[in-house]
């Protein structure tokens, strides 16, 4: 697989020079500043791809062109925004941009409680908490029924909660969860956002009315009139699963499990509508054996997301030591390796080392937390390719032996 990295721009703190050194082969990118549901122009995307080219580096894939949310949840406006991203993935085609990656959560790119969770080394890794959320839902963005969402025992964990967590315990987890996961990836709110706890309603409250099998058919409409300009330049859309990989907010979850990848496919069934097989999004459901969907749903996997996570009895979940965890990277890179070996691959969620605290870098992105992530998977595949040589050379040789 084709070792990539995910790159916030120009203004990245972490230099494109610097990730060729250290081996990486391809860029994982997207036009940050233009807002979403605008058209990506040729001419923007053309000098965003000569520039990652002139450091001898290639933009392997585009993460992502968001997907508004009036086309998520079926508004008015829908067919005027499907129009722009069809303009959009005309431009990336034109470029020779061929592999999308996008998602269709509501409103949440994706959600953690605790951005910093401390390891006994001093390292820290994102964490998400289950009844923290489920206060968070409650006592902070005071959502009608979130109770009913949750256990008696996550309940009872919520009123202690309420009982002694402070003020500045609510702005951090405001912070942690509608703040500093979104905004640097095209999200609906972002840092210096006035009143995000009003806005973040305000956003729930498009999707009043929209359950599981809605929210799928605004999938199928979407992918339905983007196949066209995706056949006519050969874009592959990858959609990444739901992170997590459950219902949130009272918001339906479409990507979570075999029967999700299953029925998207088969809904367009059309091999530019693919998957972007996210093995820390997917682990982090204790339904899903991962390896098994990787064997299942290869030949429509368009990308490939290594990252693990630890998942508790409790529910609650943790990013995984890249070699550990429910992910069983291993197992999935040798389905990869030998039943899709060209796809980009990125490593995904390293931890933050002591070293990169205070640097900046958006949560979950550090830069020596991915690079460790990086050298062990870069070990990983080195090692399952040598083990396919082997096993090709065995073959040859009991096919000559045979002969003679």
């Amino acid at each position: 697989m084709e070792k990539t990295w995910r790159w916030f721009g120009k203004k990245d703190k972490i230099t494109l020079e610097t990730l060729r050194q250290i081996g990486v082969e391809g860029i994982v990118s997207a036009l940050h500043d233009i807002p979403n549901g605008q058209v990506w122009g040729l001419e923007a995307v053309n000098d965003y791809k000569n520039y990652i080219e002139g450091y001898g580096l290639r933009w392997s894939v585009v993460e992502s062109l968001p997907v508004s949310e009036a086309i998520k949840y079926g508004g008015g406006d829908r067919d005027f925004l499907i129009e722009n991203y069809i303009a959009s993935l005309e431009n990336l085609g034109k470029a020779g941009l061929t592999t999308v990656c996008y998602n269709f959560m509501p409103v949440l790119d994706w959600a953690r409680t605790d951005l910093f969770h401390q390891w006994e080394d001093g390292s820290s890794s994102l964490y998400f908490d289950k009844a923290k959320f489920a206060y968070f839902e409650i006592h902070i963005l005071k959502r009608k029924g979130a109770e009913n969402d949750y256990t008696q025992e996550i309940l009872q964990k919520v009123e202690e909660l309420k009982n002694t967590l402070t003020e500045e315990d609510n702005n951090h987890l405001i912070d942690s969860v509608i703040v500093k996961t979104q905004g640097f990836v095209n999200g609906n709110i972002k840092e210096g956002d006035l009143n995000p706890v009003e806005k973040f309603n305000n956003l729930l409250a498009l999707y009043d009315g929209i359950d599981k099998n809605q929210l799928r058919e605004n999938l199928r409409y979407f992918l339905e009139k983007i196949m066209p300009v995706c056949e006519k330049w050969s874009i592959r859309m990858c959609v990444h699963p739901d992170d997590p990989p459950f219902a949130l907010l009272g918001l339906p979850r479409i990507v979570t499990n075999e029967e999700d990848i299953d029925w998207f496919l088969n809904a367009v069934d059309n091999p530019h509508n693919g998957l972007t097989f996210c093995a820390g999004s997917l682990s982090a459901n204790l339904d899903n054996d991962v390896p098994k969907l990787a064997r299942k749903f290869a030949h429509r996997t368009k990308f490939v997301h290594l990252r693990s996570t630890n998942v508790f009895d409790n529910g609650d979940f943790i990013e995984a030591h890249h070699l550990g965890g429910r992910g069983k990277l291993i197992d999935v890179i040798r389905v990869f390796e030998k039943e899709n070996p060209d796809l980009p691959m990125r490593i995904d969620h390293g931890r933050l080392l002591t070293e990169d605290i205070d640097k900046g870098y958006n949560p979950g992105y550090s830069f020596l937390g991915r690079m460790l992530a990086l050298g062990q998977i870069d070990g990983v595949m080195a090692a399952v390719q040598n083990e396919m040589a082997r096993e090709n050379q065995s073959f040859s040789s009991s096919i000559i032996n045979d002969q003679s």
